[in-house]
């Protein structure tokens, strides 16, 4: 690694930061520090849609789990196209029904507070896993580049300075500056991603499109795996994507938040199916450059060409064969999909801690002697330690950072999508059978991620969706059952 690569990287810390909070504005109120004044442009928001689902997790994964399985993200895709049409006519139109913080309002309209605070519950804990998740993947990377320069840092340090700069802009600027360095941050690693995919092409030998497709690598879906391990056969990819999508982006207060911002019903809705369409272009390119790297290590194995994870195999390209400067803005670019998706999610936990545990929250502001907006920041401030904490727990993970991530949300999305949809579907539905059953629910959904492991394998988290859904309404079946009698 060169200066010229850390004199890149540096320029871009320092200046995103600046940028967003200038772009922001200056917040004054709780509202307008998690809300943003409702005044942003859906193509901003699309953007920030984008950059906060795909994180580092994406940037990092996609092309480790396409050098061994090929195109299979873009058939993922299309099933986010297909849930995020469902989202944007069905659930969207709740949101816009009076002033909501979180998605867990409308819930909370519905079926009283019990419930719509379950549901905030469930997201905090998930979301603080998942995201921790995401941490520690994005800071391996930068762990990996500064040791090629001989300098050591430890894990706790790196993850610190990662929280630090990301929280700076987070507190300064609230949702506004959040979206804004989102878009800044994408566009970033999306123009790396466009080079990395032009220099591997340019590289690759005659006849590398006709080695493709003989290898099986520009297949869309997984047509011989596992159904019940793989979410990338056909039914997986396109019924469990939809799921997926309709989970994250209907009832997930990371996502909602976003659309929540949104000037109209319509620009939300653009924003949403715009973003199903940013999504399969970057899943795309990744994918691509996964696929022009196995092509050009020959069609080995990932054992065989010396990687113990598929994580590994874009670092160590990215470390050892970029020229200097556009290594540096890789590495930039990592740096950028890590901070998008923790400001986000900085945000969208803040959110729903003082729109769902509004008493509380109050009480506390009163205790600390706090105004509304110091608390909020404050509470910012509370979930970035927490997410700094977690990140270590998962230092020895194996699985792929991205799957592991996924799993993770998954757990909360069945339930939490099987209430959504009780409540819009079920005008019979009441909180008295519903609490009980989403409060078991979640539980069971931790114990079949770690312990329901068909043919030797994880259960794919599109089937924990599913799964989710499944054991919410038969609960809800006994509860009511039990009731009557």
């Amino acid at each position: 690694m060169r200066l010229t690569d850390l004199l890149v990287m540096l320029a871009y810390l320092a200046a995103m930061p600046v940028a967003a909070i200038l772009l922001a504005g200056r917040q004054s109120t709780p509202k307008a520090y998690l809300e943003g004044h409702k005044d942003l442009p859906w193509w901003a928001l699309c953007l920030s849609l984008v950059a906060t689902e795909t994180s580092t997790l994406t940037v990092i994964s996609v092309p480790g789990i396409a050098y061994g399985s090929g195109m299979v993200f873009v058939g993922l895709a299309l099933g986010y196209l297909v849930g995020r049409g469902i989202v944007a006519w069905w659930f969207l139109p709740l949101y816009q029904q009076g002033h909501m913080l979180s998605a867990y309002d409308w819930l909370g309209q519905r079926f009283g507070p019990t419930l719509q605070r379950l549901a905030s519950a469930t997201f905090l804990f998930t979301r603080l896993l998942a995201e921790a998740v995401r941490l520690f993947a994005g800071m391996l990377p930068l762990a990996t580049m500064l040791a090629v320069l001989h300098i050591h840092l430890p894990q706790p340090v790196l993850l610190g300075a990662i929280m630090l700069l990301t929280l700076f802009y987070t507190v300064c600027g609230g949702l506004r500056a959040v979206v804004w360095s989102d878009s800044i941050q994408f566009g970033l690693y999306l123009c790396g991603a466009i080079l990395c995919a032009a220099l591997l092409w340019h590289g690759a030998p005659g006849g590398t499109w006709q080695t493709l497709h003989q290898g099986g690598r520009l297949h869309l879906f997984a047509h011989t795996a596992p159904l019940l391990n793989s979410p990338f056969t056909p039914l997986a990819a396109i019924a469990g994507g939809a799921l997926l999508s309709v989970a994250s982006h209907g009832t997930d207060q990371l996502m909602v938040q976003r659309v929540l911002a949104a000037r109209s019903l319509r620009d939300a809705r653009l924003a949403l199916m715009g973003s199903a369409l940013g999504v399969g272009v970057l899943f795309a390119l990744l994918s691509l450059i996964g696929v022009l790297l196995w092509v050009r290590n020959g069609g080995q194995t990932l054992a065989q060409a010396g990687f113990a994870s598929p994580d590994a195999i874009f670092p160590a390209y990215i470390v050892h064969d970029l020229p200097p400067g556009l290594r540096g803005l890789m590495l930039a670019g990592i740096l950028a999909a890590t901070m998008g998706s923790l400001s986000a999610t900085l945000s969208a936990m803040t959110a729903a801690s003082m729109g769902d545990f509004a008493p509380l929250c109050a009480r506390a502001a009163r205790i600390l002697r706090c105004s509304p907006l110091g608390f909020a920041r404050l509470l910012s401030v509370v979930w970035a330690c927490a997410l700094v904490a977690c990140a270590g727990l998962f230092a020895h993970a194996s699985q792929s950072a991205i799957m592991l991530g996924l799993s993770i949300a998954a757990c909360g999305y069945g339930p939490m999508l099987g209430t959504f949809v009780a409540g819009m579907a079920m005008p019979r539905a009441t909180a008295r059978t519903l609490a009980p059953a989403f409060a078991l629910s979640v539980p069971l959904m931790v114990w079949a991620m770690l312990g329901l492991h068909p043919n030797g394998h994880p259960l794919a988290f599109a089937w924990l969706i599913v799964l989710g859904m499944v054991a919410l309404f038969g609960l809800a079946g006994v509860f009511h059952i039990m009731h009557l009698g």
